[in-house]
C-alpha cells in the first residue's frame, strides 16, 4: 500500500528530526509531525492510536529498517524445508528477526534449528528483498529480508514450540504460504537460484 509506506516515511523523517533537533521549537514540530503520521497509520490500520503508540518503541537514534533473515534448505530431492507458523497456520521457509549480537549467518541457522529441529550451515547469500518492493501485506515496519542458502548438517525434523509443523515440500506442491514472510514468486526465485547454482545475489 503506497500510501502507508509514504506515511511511514514521514514518521521516520519526524523521528530523525527528533533525534537531531537542537532546540525545543523544532522538537515540538517534529513531535507534532510524528503524531500526525501515527494518527494516519492508526486510521489506515483501523487500530486505536494508543495501541500503535505502545507498539512502537521510542526512537533515540536514527531510524533504520528492521532485518528479517530466512534460510532456504533443500534435501537431496531438491524439496524445500518449510515451517508452519502458529500465528496464521500458514507455511514459510524458516527465519525471523535478526538478533543483536549475532551475525546474520548465525541468526538464520539458529532460527532454522529452533523452528525445524535441523542443524544447518550457510553456503551463501541468495537475495536481499526490500519488502516494500514486493506485494507483501502492509505492516508498521520497513523491512529488509536476507535470504540465505543453507545445507543440512544434522538434527531431526521436529517443529519448535512456537511453530505448528515442519516438513519438506516439492515446489509444484507447496502448502498455503504465509505471505507476510515469503511470497511464492520469491520462493521460486530462490529455489531456481539454488538448484541452477546461480551465483549472482538478487537485491531489491
Amino acid at each position: 500500500m503506497k500510501q502507508l509506506e509514504q506515511i511511514k516515511r514521514i514518521k521516520a523523517l519526524a523521528e530523525t528530526g527528533l533525534v537531531y533537533a537542537e532546540d525545543e521549537y523544532n522538537r515540538e514540530r517534529y513531535e507534532e509531525l510524528k503524531q500526525i503520521a501515527l494518527q494516519l497509520i492508526a486510521s489506515l490500520a483501523n487500530k486505536p492510536l494508543p495501541v500503535l503508540e505502545e507498539f512502537y518503541m521510542p526512537v533515540t537514534d536514527y531510524p533504520t529498517p528492521k532485518v528479517d533473515v530466512r534460510g532456504l534448505v533443500l534435501n537431496d530431492k531438491n524439496q524445500v524445508l518449510m515451517a508452519r507458523e502458529s500465528i496464521d497456520g500458514k507455511w514459510t521457509i524458516p527465519g525471523g528477526w535478526a538478533e543483536v549480537g549475532y551475525p546474520p549467518s548465525a541468526c538464520v541457522t539458529k532460527e532454522i534449528e529452533e523452528e525445524t529441529g535441523l542443524s544447518t550451515s550457510v553456503i551463501r547469500l541468495l537475495a536481499v528483498y526490500d519488502k516494500q518492493s514486493h506485494p507483501h501485506p502492509p505492516q508498521p515496519f520497513y523491512v529488509y529480508k536476507l535470504c540465505f542458502l543453507c545445507q543440512l548438517t544434522g538434527g531431526e525434523l521436529n517443529h519448535g514450540f512456537d511453530m505448528e509443523g515442519a516438513a519438506f515440500f516439492d515446489m509444484d506442491n507447496l502448502p498455503e504460504l504465509s505471505i507476510d514472510r515469503i511470497l511464492e514468486s520469491q520462493l521460486k526465485q530462490l529455489h531456481s537460484m539454488a538448484v541452477e547454482n546461480k551465483i549472482d545475489v538478487h537485491f531489491d
